[in-house]
């Protein structure tokens, strides 16, 4: 398992001091409140001011006094280490354990690896690559069990069309 969660993405400036724009990219944005610490360019930077917005958060880290100096961090990840994140309840997992992970249907025939974990809004979907690319909708009627520790996911059987012109 990596050691580093990925919570966020600086996309922008805010006001003239160093504050960042953050996108989060964790399903609990009031999480942000609860950072003492965040990994920054793998550099361990303190927190010292967080405000919640609807969508977005507003960061200011110690060290990051300019907007001169905050414009140069457009893009970067906000990280945490892996003990510092949220607790997830049991059947959750977070996204950097499912990409790479190896899949395989009920009847042991490999699948391919999880390249990808895309958001729809109602579930979850694992683009997976192997012989040939598969969407796995991340629905307990079609996965059938997910082993981290072994970087397994084991899925229902899938049935692929070819489309032709």
């Amino acid at each position: 398992m990596k050691e580093l969660i990925t919570i966020g993405q600086i996309i922008n400036t805010h006001g003239l001091k160093g504050e960042l724009k953050v996108f989060p990219l964790t399903d609990d944005i009031k999480r942000f409140k609860k950072l003492k610490t965040v990994l920054l360019n793998d550099a361990e930077v303190k927190v010292v001011w967080c405000k919640i917005q609807i969508d977005k958060v507003i960061l200011k880290l110690e060290g990051i006094e300019s907007i001169e100096a905050a414009e140069k961090l457009k893009g970067e990840y906000i990280k945490v280490k892996r003990e510092d994140a949220v607790k997830l309840p049991e059947g959750r997992y977070f996204v950097v354990d499912i990409v790479g992970c190896k899949v395989v249907d009920t009847n042991g025939k490999e699948i391919g690896t999880v390249k990808e974990v895309i958001f729809t809004g109602s579930n979850e979907v694992y683009w997976v690559k192997g012989e040939k690319e598969v969407m796995v909708p991340a629905i307990k009627s079609v996965v059938e069990d997910i082993d981290i520790d072994n970087s397994i996911i084991t899925i229902q059987p899938v049935q692929v069309w070819n489309y032709e012109d």
